[in-house]
């Protein structure tokens, strides 16, 4: 593989794990805010903001937390034939199926892009009492599509290398 491919893996595997790592203790800042929005329902007046942040929380951990997750090939995956396969026609199977990832990824990203335009164009606002603006969220979204687009061009370099006897 040429050696700009071998970097393009590299750079995004050290990105991507980061990213991910830094995720993994958003799910504690989404249990701290659910917990102070139990404890003040229950001793003081109901906060108006805690169900939004806690549901903006799990769209940051679990969006910025997928490309990781890929990395580590920690995915959900059907596992009833593929588990049984040698590994060169996995990788034969993971190329032809990362093309339709990638086509979704790149669609995701589009409509992200848009949306967050908008957001930031228009100053929209959830419709709840709260009425946070939405642009820092969806920007958040757009970088977790970003770095899911590109681990899986890395995912599928590296398939690409498996097939050809080479490991990156």
């Amino acid at each position: 593989m040429p050696q700009a491919i071998r970097t393009y893996v590299r750079w995004v595997d050290a990105v991507n794990r980061r990213v991910g790592r830094f995720a993994m203790y958003l799910i504690f800042a989404m249990a701290a805010i659910l917990l102070w929005s139990s404890v003040s329902k229950t001793f003081f007046l109901p906060p108006l903001w805690t169900l939004e942040m806690a549901q903006f929380t799990m769209v940051a951990y679990y969006l910025l937390g997928g490309a990781y997750s890929m990395q580590l090939d920690n995915h959900v995956r059907m596992d009833l034939a593929y588990g049984t396969w040698s590994p060169r026609t996995r990788a034969w199977v993971d190329v032809f199926t990362i093309v339709f990832l990638l086509a979704y990824l790149v669609l995701l990203l589009y409509g992200g892009f848009s949306s967050t335009h908008y957001a930031l164009e228009y100053g929209e606002r959830s419709y709840s009492s709260w009425r946070p603006y939405m642009a820092p969220i969806k920007i958040v979204a757009c970088i977790g599509i970003l770095l899911m687009l590109l681990q899986a061009f890395a995912v599928f370099f590296r398939d690409m290398a498996k097939l050809r006897g080479v490991e990156l």
